[in-house]
């Protein structure tokens, strides 16, 4: 059995691949009154019990698993971590779905995984979940137009919730007279240049000095990465950028979501480190902190804030493009001033707060709506035969 309480009457139990994850916590409305009725996202279980924080592999995402659990499943969500299997295996969870009757929603977060280097799979994992889901959603209007290019089908837009969470203290930054431009590399994970975006950016930074807009580079990575050998090269650009520039490198355990917020918020503009990608959580954590963001084109990620003095494109190793991109959000602030540790900056991330209260609910009503249309389509379709049935109840066959 899942671990979670008894559902309320007529609600909705979702299985969430993975429920974990901030974005899927941050699906429930702030006002249960907001929603029609009430949707229970059942807990992720876990693939060790001896590591209670790690939800990958997904242990739904087996056939096995779904026909054991069945009865406890009104609607599977997928949302990330399909990396973890073959084609095959992810085609027997589909299958085992549709014997069980389970509606399967599925929301296109990256078109371009950021886990991998070799593309192919995923777009494999994409074809059939696109062509399979009862209801399919994604993040920006763009994505939505690039998946119909891609795949034939438009999903539902519903946007990004809120990161940081509306009832932590949000941090503001501390105030400083010199302009803070950072990028994180984190662990270096393959869809992060680092020594391209550190390259670009030091050489940004020169731009701006000659202009008479000088700029302080604060690069962060944490100290155990994927790929050492571009942890060499970034340590060796920081090491050699011109004297009269301030860069700095800073190499740290891996932060905790309270100091990951502490830390973006004291700078003035963010710079992204993305070589490939759809969409970006960074951006929207950025947003919620009220710090603008400087992006390579890549995927969508400017369709996820796109006003002017929120994110800035350039393309990427561009540095003139980053310069005037870096210059354009930090004049954008000029006149209310929203710098770190500063009253505007408070008042902007108090102000950004309610519209996510708001957009919060709305985003709940947006899913409510999706898994009841999912449950009505799966209702719909014909009982899947016999042989079809008995084959998707032994799950010792249906295991990869």
């Amino acid at each position: 059995m899942i671990d979670t309480p008894p559902p309320a009457r007529d609600a909705l139990r979702v299985a969430s691949v993975p429920a974990g994850h901030p974005y899927v916590r941050h699906l429930q409305p702030v006002d249960d009154s907001a929603v029609s009725r009430a949707v229970i996202r059942l807990a992720d279980p876990l693939p060790d019990p001896a590591e209670p924080a790690r939800w990958w592999p997904p242990v739904v995402l087996d056939a096995g698993w779904i026909a054991e659990h069945a009865a406890e499943v009104d609607v599977l969500h997928v949302h990330f971590g399909t990396e973890s299997y073959d084609l095959g295996h992810l085609r027997r969870v589909v299958d085992a779905a549709r014997a069980a009757r389970i509606p399967l929603v599925h929301t296109v977060h990256d078109l371009v995984n950021p886990q991998l280097v070799d593309q192919a799979p995923h777009l494999a994992h994409l074809g059939l979940l696109v062509a399979e889901s009862d209801e399919l959603l994604t993040l920006t209007e763009g994505a939505a137009a690039e998946i119909e290019r891609t795949f034939g089908r438009r999903p539902v837009v519903v946007p990004h919730p809120h990161l940081l969470p509306l009832d932590a203290v949000a941090p503001t930054g501390t105030a400083h007279v010199e302009v803070v431009v950072g990028v994180s590399l984190r662990d270096l994970r393959p869809n992060v240049d680092g020594p391209g975006s550190v390259s670009t950016l030091i050489a940004a930074a020169g731009l701006l000095a000659a202009a008479g807009r000088p700029v302080t580079v604060r690069v962060d990575v944490n100290e155990r990465v994927r790929d050492a050998v571009a942890l060499a090269e970034v340590r060796a650009l920081v090491a050699g950028a011109p004297g009269h520039l301030d860069v700095s490198l800073v190499v740290h355990p891996r932060l905790d979501d309270d100091e990951l917020a502490e830390a973006l918020a004291d700078l003035d503009v963010v710079v992204l480190p993305y070589s490939h990608g759809t969409h970006s959580g960074w951006v929207e954590l950025s947003w919620d902190l009220g710090v603008p963001v400087a992006a390579p084109r890549v995927g969508h990620v400017d369709d996820q804030h796109p006003a002017a003095g929120d994110t800035a494109s350039f393309d990427a190793g561009d540095a003139d493009q980053l310069a005037a991109a870096v210059d354009s959000l930090v004049r954008a602030r000029a006149d209310v001033s929203a710098r770190p540790g500063s009253a505007s900056r408070r008042a902007l991330v108090a102000g950004r707060r309610e519209q996510r209260r708001a957009q919060r609910d709305e985003i709940a009503q947006a899913h409510l709506a999706a898994y009841e249309r999912a449950v009505a389509s799966a209702t719909a379709r014909p009982a899947p035969s016999t042989a079809a049935s008995s084959s998707a109840a032994r799950p010792a066959e249906l295991v990869s």
